[in-house]
């Protein structure tokens, strides 16, 4: 093994490419998922997927996780997040649109959820940390109907085993503007 001239060890570790085309592809209702790291490269330090929402769609009912923080880079169209308010179910207490070249952080604890009720696609650069929640998309879309909005009970199944508590049921209409 090759050495630095103190005597420390060169790692060899590999590093791994992910070509535009490339990455796990699943569908999670009327979003695409394109998984690029899930963790097993990354000692599950960091999970990252792009996210793909058709126009005019709702996300995931409003929710908070206890394991892992979340960030979202929108590459394109814009995103509308929602902070809900947990003493009016369906309501929120902040929305924030993100457009392109714009970045959210999600720390552990922070509920929030997201949408796009804008006439075009949005897509985003996710990440976990650490990766384990990378498995609640591969979960997700083994339980849900391509192309449908998935329902806050298939939601709350796969999220309850991900550390990841519902603030409500009421996922944000898409529509809303």
């Amino acid at each position: 093994m090759p050495t630095l001239p103190n005597g420390i060890p060169i790692p060899e570790v590999p590093i791994n490419f992910v070509p535009a085309q490339a990455g796990e592809v699943i569908k999670l209702g009327p979003l695409t998922c394109r998984i690029m790291e899930d963790g097993s490269k990354t000692d599950n330090r960091i999970g990252v997927a792009e996210l793909i929402m058709p126009p005019k769609t709702s996300g995931p009912p409003p929710h908070w996780h206890e394991m892992h923080d979340e960030t979202f880079f929108v590459t394109k169209g814009s995103v509308r997040f929602h902070v809900p308010d947990p003493e009016n179910p369906g309501k929120d207490k902040l929305i924030q649109d993100a457009k392109t070249g714009d970045y959210m952080v999600i720390p552990i604890r922070a509920p929030h959820t997201f949408s796009n009720p804008f006439d075009e696609e949005a897509r985003m650069f996710f990440t976990s940390t650490p990766a384990f929640y990378i498995n609640y998309f591969k979960l997700l879309s083994t339980l849900g109907e391509e192309g449908k909005p998935m329902p806050a009970e298939v939601n709350m199944t796969a999220m309850a085993m991900f550390a990841t508590t519902l603030v409500d049921k009421q996922p944000r209409k898409a529509a809303e503007s």
